[in-house]
């Protein structure tokens, strides 16, 4: 069985969220604007939607480890 990982550009993305907090703000707030800078597939762009949606009754200092749970658990299913 092959497992599947995070697809690079995906960790890109989900790295500098980690790190970078106005970074995850600007996703947050114009997401579109953001993700125009990588080059993403139809299925990660709805996964990072998804994974966004959740974020809106997140703690902020959470939102970044919430971000990277949903994108794992979304990439590994």
């Amino acid at each position: 069985m092959m497992r599947r990982t995070m697809a690079p550009r995906l960790t890109e993305l989900v790295g500098r969220a980690m790190i970078d907090p106005e970074f995850l703000a600007d996703l947050q707030r114009a997401p579109e604007t953001v993700l125009a800078q990588f080059e993403l597939s139809d299925a990660e762009r709805e996964a990072v939607d998804q994974a966004l949606r959740r974020l809106a009754d997140t703690p902020p200092r959470r939102r970044a480890a919430v971000l990277k749970t949903a994108l794992l658990r979304r990439v590994a299913t």
